[in-house]
């Protein structure tokens, strides 16, 4: 049950719908901006940057735009971020320079992270606490489809033939900003408005972030969080290098890339039988666990059919991860600073996104190229480890979900809007 008035959970379909759009942009801009970097005469050193940009400019924003939108609306993030990511994608297109590609690539990445506090904050105040695991694991299927078409899409448009790199990548930018531009048709009446009759809660005194920081459970949704993204981010770059030491034909390689995506859609599709049956805290702790053997286990040398099976099943896992961090955090945090612990838990994301990819380029240059993914390994056993800990984290509802709604007694209606 909504805690506002609103059509039902229509919201969070047409939720999903915009943020699969958005995500879908950015994933198909991400490998075309390294190519037409490329095309202007970029190295690995200048792509490094570039993507860091993208990754660090955001960090700046994230915490002052929790704060806003813990005490006012979350919708108006929504479009702002796609007009954001829409003209990073198409400006880095039209760019010259690869100071003029670093600086629209940050334009993007600070435009997703408006788009993803606006949504994930807008999942938090409407999902009642029974609902929240659920919801916000229909809430990440936008994402896992984004990053599944994305990518295909980009090597469908870009090619390095006859010396058409540089155009071609281009016109994979001005697409991907068309592609976020198909956002705004799903973002309509996704805020549900305050019920007539109850008043809006007073404005409260911000939370230190020290605090929030304190707060049982919050730092182990953001380790959590951080390790899972830095596993799909690190196979994502280093996949391909192990490809290329086994002889797997890049086509191989984007088939696993898609059976793991595909896999991770699955999970979140079941998350609600799969939490009735475990738990919340068994589930996370077990996928962190059985995430960090797999990552491990693609070190050694096995056949592809086993590589395919594994990374199916690591798909599986790390999509667990992500939403039930989300949740970690929410029910943790303060009531009146949720939108900001989500804002720190996706500057965890990003320091994550910088941080994972130049300790494991450190650790395959002295000890080979399988050796990030035994990286991994340690990072998610770490996570499972505080698993235990962060899913048992204070919260409003218990540790399963409830096969039915329970009823619950009214509550004041200064705390409606707030959950």
């Amino acid at each position: 049950m909504d805690h506002t008035e609103g059509p039902g959970r229509s919201w969070l379909l047409r939720l999903v719908i915009a943020f699969a759009f958005a995500q879908g942009a950015v994933s198909m801009a991400r490998p075309a901006v390294s190519y037409r970097a490329l095309s202007l005469g970029a190295d690995e050193r200048a792509i490094g940057v570039i993507t860091g940009v993208y990754a660090l400019l955001p960090l700046f924003a994230a915490v002052p735009l929790g704060r806003r939108t813990d005490h006012g609306r979350c919708a108006p993030l929504l479009p702002l971020g796609v007009v954001l990511i829409a003209g990073g994608c198409a400006l880095s297109g039209t760019a010259g320079s690869l100071p003029a590609m670093a600086a629209w690539s940050g334009v993007m990445g600070l435009g997703h992270l408006c788009f993803v506090i606006g949504a994930q904050s807008i999942v938090a105040r409407q999902s009642a606490p029974a609902e929240q695991d659920r919801n916000f694991g229909h809430f990440t299927i936008g994402a896992s489809l984004g990053q599944l078409i994305g990518p295909i899409a980009a090597g469908y448009v870009i090619s390095e033939r006859d010396g058409l790199l540089g155009r071609t990548s281009a016109l994979a930018l001005v697409v991907s900003a068309a592609v976020a531009t198909a956002s705004f048709v799903s973002l309509r009446r996704i805020e549900h408005r305050t019920a007539p009759g109850v008043r809006a809660p007073a404005p409260a005194a911000k939370v230190p972030v020290g605090r929030i920081l304190r707060t049982r459970g919050v730092p182990a949704g953001i380790f959590i969080s951080l390790a899972v993204l830095s596993a799909t981010d690190i196979l994502t770059a280093y996949l391909p290098v192990i490809g290329e030491h086994r002889a797997i034909a890049p086509a191989t390689i984007g088939l696993l890339f898609s059976l793991r995506a595909a896999a991770t859609i699955a999970c979140r599709l079941v998350m609600t039988p799969m939490l009735r049956v475990l738990g919340r805290t068994a589930l996370l702790t077990t996928t962190c666990l059985l995430a960090g053997l797999l990552c491990a286990g693609i070190a050694l040398p096995v056949p592809v059919w086993a590589l395919a099976t594994m990374l199916a099943v690591l798909g599986f896992c790390l999509g667990v991860g992500q939403p039930l961090s989300m949740t970690t955090v929410v029910r943790a945090a303060p009531p009146e600073a949720r939108s900001t612990a989500l804002a720190l838990r996706l500057t965890g994301n990003r320091l994550g996104q910088v941080a994972a990819p130049a300790s494991a380029g450190l650790i395959a240059g002295v000890a080979g190229t399988a050796a990030p993914f035994v990286m991994l390994g340690v990072l998610l056993l770490a996570a499972a480890g505080l698993g235990v800990r962060g899913g048992r984290a204070p919260g409003p509802a218990d540790d399963t979900v409830p096969a039915r709604p329970v009823p619950r007694p009214e509550q004041p209606s200064t705390n409606r809007n707030l959950t």
